[in-house]
């Protein structure tokens, strides 16, 4: 049975440790445990937070192991490769998408009851192979997504329109990397659309300042990382504002990441931008697709996508190897 307000995080680097603290201090775990490869550190960041549990509503914080799954209501997953300077998200797919096979494993060996949440990048990706090991039902199975992504948008969009980011509505879409893409016509302010606002205020909102912000937001982790060596502060808070709005982590369109439920209206990240997936998306009109980026695919073609970093050796022609895939997919008719 699960025991409500019980959270595991199974990472204590950056992000893990961040989003233990942003969740304390927001006051939504009744007991949050801690999990690390190096138990040392878990068992210190546990210490660390324990000093301040007289400032935040009641809350037991330990260091555990993955026995302590077995009554999680929530399982938050931060551990894997840290992005490096120059690496790409997807650089990182084969050794996290092997170091989330394990943890998986672990997992359900004591639980599979609890909503599984992804974190660690190349998110999209370690979200479906998660979904892929653990075999289980696909709403227990969560992407963070592109929530970051979105928040990143808003308040440069805020910055640039000179509003409170709180008064800004908008979203980033598709894939949480350099796929993604801007749903400009869904953008508001205070909900006014983009385009009036840009009218009333009568700023620069040609398409080359649109563009500059949408690469402000696309690279944004880049610079952070060639700055200070990692991001994790707006990921952890956007981890607890999703949780403490939905109970669940959801991506930017209302979507589990890289899961899409049945119908066209449920597949957002398609809407004006990729008219095959949304002739796709109609034709099928079942639960049987999964989102790549902003595109939709069959089940078992994402599956072979996925199981070539899984199981394939890149050295030497590693890219063409990659691209050749990426192409299979992108030309194979649903």
């Amino acid at each position: 049975m699960k025991k409500a307000g019980k959270i595991v995080i199974i990472g204590t680097g950056f992000v893990g440790s961040t989003t233990a603290f942003a969740l304390i201090d927001a006051g939504l775990a009744t007991e949050l445990v801690l999990i690390d490869v190096d138990k040392d550190k878990a068992v210190g960041e546990a210490m660390d937070l324990n000093h301040g549990i007289s400032f935040v509503k009641p809350v037991k914080i330990y260091a555990g192991d993955y026995e302590s799954c077995k009554d999680a209501e929530i399982i938050i997953i931060t551990a894997g490769a840290n992005q490096k300077p120059g690496e790409t998200r997807l650089d990182l797919a084969k050794k996290n998408a092997q170091i989330t096979k394990s943890i998986v494993e672990n997992i359900i060996n004591w639980t599979t009851q609890a909503i599984l949440i992804m974190v660690t990048n190349p998110v999209d990706v370690l979200t479906y192979v998660m979904f892929k090991y653990s075999n289980l039902p696909k709403n227990q199975i969560i992407g963070s997504g592109t929530v970051l992504d979105s928040s990143r948008f808003r308040y440069l969009l805020g910055e640039h329109c000179m509003v409170d980011v709180r008064n800004v509505h908008a979203y980033i879409l598709g894939e949480h990397g350099d796929s993604e893409v801007a749903a400009w016509s869904l953008t508001n302010i205070g909900g006014v659309s983009f385009a009036q606002e840009c009218l009333l205020c009568g700023k620069n909102c040609s398409p080359d300042i649109k563009n500059e912000i949408f690469n402000k937001v696309k690279n944004a982790a880049y610079e952070i990382i060639q700055r200070k060596g990692a991001t994790y502060y707006a990921v952890a808070l956007a981890v607890k504002n999703s949780q403490a709005q939905a109970g669940i982590m959801i991506d930017a369109t209302g979507i589990p990441s890289a899961i899409t439920a049945n119908k066209v209206k449920d597949i957002r990240a398609a809407v004006g931008y990729n008219e095959y997936a949304i002739r796709s998306s109609r034709e099928h009109n079942n639960s049987n697709l999964l989102t790549l980026g902003a595109r939709i695919f069959d089940v078992e073609i994402l599956k072979s996508f996925i199981d070539l970093w899984l199981n394939t050796e890149f050295e030497g022609g590693r890219h063409q190897k990659r691209l050749d895939k990426i192409t299979e997919i992108e030309n194979h008719k649903l």
